[in-house]
């Protein structure tokens, strides 16, 4: 009997042995990148959505909804020229009436950031609940009271509210002056805001709407933001304040830094990608870094300068293209 010859069968045997480790090999590692790659994707998207304002040695954490709502009546006040205490009363009021939150619920038929009655002549339901007009017909109430500016801040709050705990707005104070500092502009960058988003570079991202975004500045900052003009995917708004004064003014800086404020906390819900002004940008994509150094760039998809032509004086907001 002849025995086998191993050189007749160990060299196929060898090439199969290589080609299963090879398939091994590769299989692992395509597995070893996805499983890299979900974990990065969870770790990333644990990070929570929300804004943090840090000014006047104070740090106040909010959820997007609630900084949308106060960087609207910041807006609101800069539509009617009120000053930065009307904001801290303002802000004060909405968080000890409803948490900066336009409720649905409260005390009988209150509604909205202020717990403002339709019975009690503020409005309709439906009005009341649009916080612009709720903000609006808060500050026209408080505009009628005698040197509001110089009053405690809970007696202020109490002359337009006539609540029945009078005192409660008071622990609201270091907060809301924060806010409203930071909101008004006076606190350049004070408010960053951390957003889950599929904007940056997605396929999938749902385009943001230009119009949108420039009726919402105009809805909301009115006059003191101009008349946006549009130019393909570009919105200008041309800053009245400086406008008057000129570019670099402080007055005009602080208006400009509460549109970029009011537009990072809006970002989520209007689809803004970035925003960038005075060599500081936000950006969607890397919220959570806050505001970072900035460079110029003329290619944005849709861009609104607030005062002035030029990136270097203009308040930059991309909204997410097509």
């Amino acid at each position: 009997m002849r025995a086998s010859s191993p050189t007749s069968s160990s060299g196929p045997r060898r090439q199969r042995s290589s080609g299963r480790w090879f398939r091994l090999v590769v299989g692992l590692s395509v597995t070893l990148g996805i499983a890299g790659y979900l974990l990065l994707h969870h770790l990333t998207s644990s990070v929570p959505e929300g804004c943090t304002v840090r000014a006047s040695g104070e740090e106040v954490d909010l959820r997007l909804d609630q900084a949308a709502n106060a960087t609207t009546i910041a807006a609101v006040a800069s539509s009617r020229g009120m000053p930065e205490r009307a904001v801290a009363i303002a802000i004060a009021t909405s968080m000890q009436e409803s948490k900066l939150e336009n409720i649905t619920y409260g005390d009988r038929d209150s509604l909205g950031l202020f717990q403002q009655r339709p019975s009690q002549g503020w409005g309709t339901a439906r009005q009341i609940m649009d916080p612009v007009y709720a903000t609006n017909a808060f500050f026209t109430s408080l505009e009628k009271i005698p040197g509001y500016s110089r009053l405690p801040l809970t007696v202020a709050a109490q002359k337009v509210q006539k609540s029945g705990y009078p005192q409660a707005y008071a622990k609201h104070e270091a907060e809301s002056a924060a806010l409203a500092a930071a909101l008004s502009g006076r606190e350049p960058g004070a408010l960053r805001c951390t957003v889950h988003s599929d904007q940056a570079g997605s396929a999938a991202a749902v385009p943001g709407d230009v119009s949108a975004v420039g009726k919402r500045v105009t809805q909301e900052f009115a006059d003191s933001a101009g008349r946006g003009q549009r130019a393909g995917r570009t919105l200008s708004f041309p800053s009245s304040v400086r406008a008057a004064r000129g570019a670099g003014d402080p007055a005009g800086d602080r208006h400009g830094w509460a549109l970029a404020h009011w537009a990072v906390a809006h970002a989520k819900e209007l689809r803004i990608e970035r925003v960038a002004f005075r060599g500081r940008q936000w950006t969607a994509a890397k919220s959570d870094e806050g505001w970072r150094k900035s460079s110029a760039n003329r290619s944005e998809p849709v861009s609104v300068a607030v005062g002035g032509a030029s990136n270097a004086d203009g308040v930059r907001i991309s909204v997410v293209g097509k």
